[in-house]
């Protein structure tokens, strides 16, 4: 098998989560683990139709199982073919690629978290390799902004982390409706009352690329160094494999050295953020 050849995987299971997003399991050939790490990305391809990278939603652990989630919200003709299947269909997978997150770095130090809207998807596998391994890690601080209440995922498991005393989660909503009871406002908004060590905190984001310079700037002003803060870059990638260029940030290949990368290794690239 080639990089540019992909595996059939069986689709097992579909939740909806909201109007847009929907939550996949696939299985590989054989229940074979796919060996990702949190903040990786796989391409899946709809024959006949195209292809697309997709963040990996599910842990390592879940990995391990034999299946892996992928989040897709419906922009396109690849991730609206994938809402309409069934379970059953198949689709093809490359990967996975791309670095991740550095959890080794992680340990032992304080986590904080920030997601916004469909952020929280690539952001998940990493809080559930945190909680997999609680006592290897110091503070675990997760921070949730969201559109509206209908547009936020995982909801249930954002009850959950929220239930339990060794999480700090606060989850905000830019607008609320008649049965929102939580806070409202930008996810930026929950820093005014965070207190954290800096220089045992690492900073992690995702989510739309108008959120990243203003969480930056919030999480500078608490004192984190650019070095400990990292970031999950959203860009169209054709090849996975850094051949295309179609990903490129400057003298970076997203899809090669990112998405994930340190504040302090783009922080000069204007196009970046």
């Amino acid at each position: 098998m080639t990089i540019y050849q992909p595996e059939m995987a069986r689709l097992v299971r579909v939740e909806t989560m909201t109007e847009w997003e929907k939550l996949f399991t696939f299985e590989l050939p054989a229940g074979r683990s796919l060996r990702h790490r949190p903040g990786q990305f796989v391409m899946v391809s709809m024959l006949g139709i195209g292809e697309a990278a997709i963040s990996i939603t599910s842990s390592p652990s879940h990995s391990r199982s034999g299946t892996f989630d992928l989040c897709v919200r419906r922009v396109g003709n690849v991730t609206n073919a994938l809402h309409r299947l069934e379970p059953g269909s198949y689709v093809g997978v490359r990967g996975p690629y791309g670095r991740g997150f550095p959890v080794d770095l992680m340990r032992r130090q304080d986590v904080l978290i920030v997601a916004g809207g469909l952020g929280l998807a690539p952001l998940r596998p990493l809080i559930h390799e945190i909680l997999d391994e609680r006592d290897s890690f110091g503070r675990l601080i997760i921070l949730v902004g969201a559109r509206d209440p209908s547009a936020l995922l995982f909801r249930k498991e954002l009850g959950e982390w929220v239930a339990r005393e060794d999480v700090e989660c606060e989850i905000s909503v830019d607008r609320a409706d008649g049965q929102w009871l939580g806070r409202v406002g930008l996810v930026t908004s929950l820093f005014s009352e965070l207190t954290i060590d800096p220089a045992r905190t690492i900073g992690v984001i995702c989510g739309p690329p108008v959120m990243y310079r203003y969480v930056v700037k919030e999480m500078k002003e608490k004192g984190i160094a650019d070095a400990r803060i990292y970031v999950s870059l959203e860009r169209h990638m054709k090849c996975g494999v850094g051949k295309c260029g179609h990903c490129q940030i400057d003298h970076f290949y997203c899809c090669l050295e990112g998405p994930v990368f340190s504040y302090a290794e783009i922080k000069d690239v204007e196009e970046a953020l």
